[in-house]
């Protein structure tokens, strides 16, 4: 599960997609961090891209959150 979670992929998805992968993301951080715990853990690196691509994604769903906002008040103005 080579996967990559390049800003510029996930800049072309639409957000519900985003969200989707969030949760699918979260499933499997936890996963991984129950592996750890009991020792099974196999590819340890896997911890480490997908904390960074839960942030990466949290980041652009503010970053289009917040400009939504911008966007809606400045037409209020």
């Amino acid at each position: 599960m080579a996967e990559t979670y390049k800003v510029a992929d996930l800049r072309a998805k639409s957000e519900d997609e985003l969200n989707a992968l969030l949760v699918d993301l979260k499933r499997e951080q936890i996963n991984q961090r129950f592996s750890a715990a009991t020792g099974q853990s196999e590819n340890t690196s896997r911890v480490k891209i997908v904390r960074r691509a839960v942030a990466r994604i949290k980041t652009l769903l503010n970053q289009s959150k917040n400009s939504a906002g911008a966007k809606t008040s400045a037409a209020k103005s």
